[in-house]
Protein backbone atom coordinates (compact mmCIF):
# COMPACT_ATOMS: atom_id res chain seq x y z
CA UNK A 1 0.00 0.00 0.00
CA UNK A 2 1.30 3.42 -0.69
CA UNK A 3 1.71 6.66 1.07
CA UNK A 4 -1.00 7.82 -1.08
CA UNK A 5 -3.92 5.21 -0.11
CA UNK A 6 -3.11 4.85 3.27
CA UNK A 7 -3.34 8.40 3.54
CA UNK A 8 -6.97 7.74 2.37
CA UNK A 9 -8.19 5.59 5.33
CA UNK A 10 -6.34 7.65 8.10
CA UNK A 11 -8.32 10.91 6.72
CA UNK A 12 -11.36 8.73 6.49
CA UNK A 13 -10.80 7.99 10.23
CA UNK A 14 -10.54 11.37 11.06
CA UNK A 15 -13.47 13.15 8.97
CA UNK A 16 -16.01 10.19 9.67
CA UNK A 17 -15.29 8.76 12.45
CA UNK A 18 -13.93 11.86 14.01
CA UNK A 19 -10.36 10.23 15.54
CA UNK A 20 -7.09 8.69 14.38
CA UNK A 21 -6.84 5.16 14.69
CA UNK A 22 -3.81 4.20 17.07
CA UNK A 23 -3.26 1.27 14.46
CA UNK A 24 -4.44 2.50 11.05
CA UNK A 25 -3.93 -1.35 10.26
CA UNK A 26 -7.08 -2.34 12.29
CA UNK A 27 -9.56 -0.09 9.90
CA UNK A 28 -7.59 -1.43 6.46
CA UNK A 29 -8.02 -4.55 7.33
CA UNK A 30 -11.94 -4.09 8.50
CA UNK A 31 -12.37 -3.15 5.17
CA UNK A 32 -10.62 -6.06 3.46
CA UNK A 33 -12.65 -8.48 1.87
CA UNK A 34 -11.57 -12.13 2.04
CA UNK A 35 -11.63 -11.85 -2.11
CA UNK A 36 -8.44 -9.78 -1.99
CA UNK A 37 -6.48 -11.48 0.20
CA UNK A 38 -7.21 -15.06 -1.89
CA UNK A 39 -6.20 -12.26 -4.82
CA UNK A 40 -2.99 -11.00 -3.05
CA UNK A 41 -1.93 -14.14 -1.41
CA UNK A 42 2.06 -13.54 0.30
CA UNK A 43 1.52 -9.53 0.15
CA UNK A 44 -1.81 -9.26 2.48
CA UNK A 45 -2.94 -12.16 4.73
CA UNK A 46 -5.57 -10.87 6.83
CA UNK A 47 -9.26 -10.27 5.74
CA UNK A 48 -12.04 -8.22 7.66
CA UNK A 49 -13.46 -11.91 9.40
CA UNK A 50 -12.52 -11.83 12.82
CA UNK A 51 -13.28 -8.35 13.27
CA UNK A 52 -16.87 -8.76 11.39
CA UNK A 53 -17.20 -11.41 14.16
CA UNK A 54 -16.26 -9.42 17.31
CA UNK A 55 -18.18 -6.30 15.90
CA UNK A 56 -21.28 -8.01 15.40
CA UNK A 57 -21.23 -8.87 19.19
CA UNK A 58 -20.12 -5.34 20.29
CA UNK A 59 -23.11 -4.14 18.01
CA UNK A 60 -25.93 -6.37 19.42
CA UNK A 61 -24.97 -5.63 23.00
CA UNK A 62 -24.85 -1.96 22.69
CA UNK A 63 -28.23 -1.82 20.85
CA UNK A 64 -29.42 -4.09 23.55
CA UNK A 65 -28.30 -2.21 26.29
CA UNK A 66 -30.13 1.01 24.76
CA UNK A 67 -32.92 -0.78 23.88
CA UNK A 68 -33.58 -1.96 27.58
CA UNK A 69 -32.62 1.22 29.24
CA UNK A 70 -34.84 3.31 27.38
CA UNK A 71 -38.16 0.99 26.51
CA UNK A 72 -39.86 -1.10 28.96
CA UNK A 73 -41.97 -3.72 26.40
CA UNK A 74 -41.84 -7.32 26.54
CA UNK A 75 -38.84 -9.64 25.13
CA UNK A 76 -40.25 -10.13 21.63
CA UNK A 77 -40.66 -6.95 20.69
CA UNK A 78 -37.33 -5.83 21.83
CA UNK A 79 -36.06 -8.15 19.73
CA UNK A 80 -37.88 -7.04 17.13
CA UNK A 81 -36.45 -3.79 17.54
CA UNK A 82 -33.24 -4.96 17.56
CA UNK A 83 -33.38 -6.69 14.59
CA UNK A 84 -34.60 -4.12 12.98
CA UNK A 85 -31.73 -1.53 13.97
CA UNK A 86 -28.94 -4.47 13.03
CA UNK A 87 -30.15 -6.31 10.19
CA UNK A 88 -28.09 -6.11 6.92
CA UNK A 89 -29.83 -3.27 4.96
CA UNK A 90 -29.16 -1.32 7.91
CA UNK A 91 -25.67 -1.99 8.62
CA UNK A 92 -25.49 -1.81 4.66
CA UNK A 93 -27.23 1.37 4.79
CA UNK A 94 -25.21 2.97 7.44
CA UNK A 95 -21.93 1.68 5.62
CA UNK A 96 -23.22 3.73 2.26
CA UNK A 97 -23.80 6.68 4.52
CA UNK A 98 -20.98 6.75 5.98
CA UNK A 99 -18.94 6.43 2.39
CA UNK A 100 -16.39 3.69 2.58
CA UNK A 101 -17.32 2.20 -0.57
CA UNK A 102 -14.26 3.26 -2.65
CA UNK A 103 -11.64 2.31 0.75
CA UNK A 104 -13.06 -1.71 0.25
CA UNK A 105 -10.82 -3.92 -0.66
CA UNK A 106 -11.91 -6.14 -3.21
CA UNK A 107 -10.91 -8.76 -5.77
CA UNK A 108 -11.02 -8.01 -9.07
CA UNK A 109 -13.95 -10.45 -10.12
CA UNK A 110 -15.90 -9.38 -6.63
CA UNK A 111 -15.65 -5.61 -7.89
CA UNK A 112 -17.91 -6.23 -11.07
CA UNK A 113 -20.44 -8.37 -8.25
CA UNK A 114 -24.31 -8.50 -8.34
CA UNK A 115 -25.79 -5.58 -6.43
CA UNK A 116 -26.87 -7.98 -3.73
CA UNK A 117 -23.57 -9.26 -2.80
CA UNK A 118 -22.34 -5.58 -2.78
CA UNK A 119 -25.11 -4.60 0.02
CA UNK A 120 -23.71 -8.16 2.10
CA UNK A 121 -19.84 -6.60 1.72
CA UNK A 122 -21.01 -3.03 2.95
CA UNK A 123 -23.12 -4.54 5.83
CA UNK A 124 -20.07 -7.06 6.59
CA UNK A 125 -17.41 -4.21 6.74
CA UNK A 126 -20.01 -2.21 8.40
CA UNK A 127 -19.48 -4.65 11.97
CA UNK A 128 -15.76 -4.91 10.94
CA UNK A 129 -15.13 -1.08 11.23
CA UNK A 130 -17.05 -1.64 14.77
CA UNK A 131 -14.98 -4.36 15.57
CA UNK A 132 -11.40 -2.47 15.02
CA UNK A 133 -12.42 0.43 16.88
CA UNK A 134 -13.49 -1.29 19.80
CA UNK A 135 -10.00 -2.16 19.83
CA UNK A 136 -8.16 0.61 18.65
CA UNK A 137 -10.39 3.37 20.82
CA UNK A 138 -12.45 0.83 23.09
CA UNK A 139 -16.06 0.29 24.29
CA UNK A 140 -17.25 3.75 24.44
CA UNK A 141 -16.07 5.13 21.37
CA UNK A 142 -17.55 1.92 19.76
CA UNK A 143 -20.73 2.72 21.61
CA UNK A 144 -20.70 6.24 20.26
CA UNK A 145 -20.30 5.11 16.80
CA UNK A 146 -22.84 3.10 16.97
CA UNK A 147 -25.46 5.44 18.17
CA UNK A 148 -24.29 7.75 15.94
CA UNK A 149 -25.22 5.62 12.82
CA UNK A 150 -27.30 3.07 13.97
CA UNK A 151 -29.30 3.49 16.92
CA UNK A 152 -30.03 7.35 15.52
CA UNK A 153 -32.70 5.54 13.56
CA UNK A 154 -34.92 4.22 16.42
CA UNK A 155 -37.54 7.03 16.06
CA UNK A 156 -37.77 6.05 12.04
CA UNK A 157 -38.35 2.32 12.89
CA UNK A 158 -41.00 3.26 15.42
CA UNK A 159 -42.73 5.60 12.90
CA UNK A 160 -42.85 3.61 10.00
CA UNK A 161 -43.21 0.44 12.10
CA UNK A 162 -40.54 -1.13 10.02
CA UNK A 163 -39.36 -3.65 12.90
CA UNK A 164 -42.99 -5.60 11.92
CA UNK A 165 -42.96 -8.43 10.25
CA UNK A 166 -44.74 -6.71 7.27
CA UNK A 167 -46.45 -9.67 6.03
CA UNK A 168 -48.13 -10.80 8.43
CA UNK A 169 -48.94 -7.13 9.64
CA UNK A 170 -50.38 -6.55 6.34
CA UNK A 171 -52.30 -10.02 6.68
CA UNK A 172 -53.97 -8.77 9.86
CA UNK A 173 -54.97 -5.47 8.50
CA UNK A 174 -56.92 -6.80 5.45
CA UNK A 175 -58.75 -9.69 7.15
CA UNK A 176 -60.03 -6.45 9.74
CA UNK A 177 -60.42 -4.20 7.05
CA UNK A 178 -61.87 -5.91 3.99
CA UNK A 179 -62.35 -9.49 5.08
CA UNK A 180 -59.78 -11.13 3.12
CA UNK A 181 -56.36 -11.64 2.58
CA UNK A 182 -53.28 -10.66 0.33
CA UNK A 183 -52.26 -12.45 -2.61
CA UNK A 184 -48.65 -11.82 -4.37
CA UNK A 185 -48.02 -12.24 -7.82
CA UNK A 186 -45.00 -11.66 -9.97
CA UNK A 187 -45.33 -8.83 -12.13
CA UNK A 188 -41.55 -8.93 -13.80
CA UNK A 189 -38.39 -10.64 -13.57
CA UNK A 190 -34.97 -9.09 -14.61
CA UNK A 191 -31.42 -9.67 -15.12
CA UNK A 192 -29.43 -12.87 -15.66
CA UNK A 193 -29.76 -15.55 -13.17
CA UNK A 194 -27.60 -15.20 -10.63
CA UNK A 195 -28.61 -11.40 -9.87
CA UNK A 196 -32.10 -11.33 -10.77
CA UNK A 197 -34.42 -8.62 -9.84
CA UNK A 198 -37.80 -9.37 -9.25
CA UNK A 199 -41.04 -7.12 -8.82
CA UNK A 200 -44.12 -8.68 -7.31
CA UNK A 201 -47.54 -7.01 -6.53
CA UNK A 202 -49.89 -7.71 -3.65
CA UNK A 203 -53.90 -7.93 -4.57
CA UNK A 204 -56.87 -7.43 -2.41
CA UNK A 205 -59.67 -8.80 -3.80
CA UNK A 206 -58.17 -8.56 -7.06
CA UNK A 207 -56.98 -5.20 -7.18
CA UNK A 208 -53.35 -4.55 -6.61
CA UNK A 209 -52.25 -2.41 -3.84
CA UNK A 210 -49.10 -1.86 -3.84
CA UNK A 211 -45.54 -3.16 -5.56
CA UNK A 212 -42.00 -3.96 -4.43
CA UNK A 213 -38.81 -5.55 -6.16
CA UNK A 214 -36.16 -6.96 -4.67
CA UNK A 215 -33.62 -9.62 -5.24
CA UNK A 216 -35.53 -12.28 -4.41
CA UNK A 217 -39.73 -13.16 -4.53
CA UNK A 218 -39.95 -13.20 -0.61
CA UNK A 219 -37.66 -9.64 -0.31
CA UNK A 220 -40.30 -7.98 -3.28
CA UNK A 221 -42.97 -9.62 -1.33
CA UNK A 222 -41.87 -8.09 1.98
CA UNK A 223 -41.71 -4.74 0.28
CA UNK A 224 -44.50 -4.33 -1.36
CA UNK A 225 -46.24 -5.24 1.68
CA UNK A 226 -44.81 -2.75 3.36
CA UNK A 227 -46.06 -0.24 0.82
CA UNK A 228 -49.55 -1.34 0.63
CA UNK A 229 -49.35 -0.82 5.17
CA UNK A 230 -48.21 2.83 4.33
CA UNK A 231 -51.16 3.31 2.29
CA UNK A 232 -53.68 1.99 4.19
CA UNK A 233 -52.64 3.92 6.94
CA UNK A 234 -52.82 6.87 4.86
CA UNK A 235 -56.07 6.11 3.99
CA UNK A 236 -57.43 5.41 7.73
CA UNK A 237 -55.53 7.34 9.48
CA UNK A 238 -58.19 6.97 12.86
CA UNK A 239 -57.23 3.38 13.27
CA UNK A 240 -53.57 3.65 13.80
Amino acid sequence: MNKEQLDAYKAFAKEKLGFEFKNIDLLITALTHRSYVNEHRGSVSEHNERLEFLGDAVLELVTSDFLYKNYEQPEGIMTAWRAALVNTEANAAAGENLGYGPLVRLSKGEKHGSERAHHVIMADCYEAVIGAIYLDQGYRAAEKFIYDNSLVKMDEILETESWRDSKSYLQELVQRLEGTTPQYQVMKEEGPDHDKTFTLGVYVNGHLKATGVGHSKQEAQVKAAGEAIRKYKRAHPELF
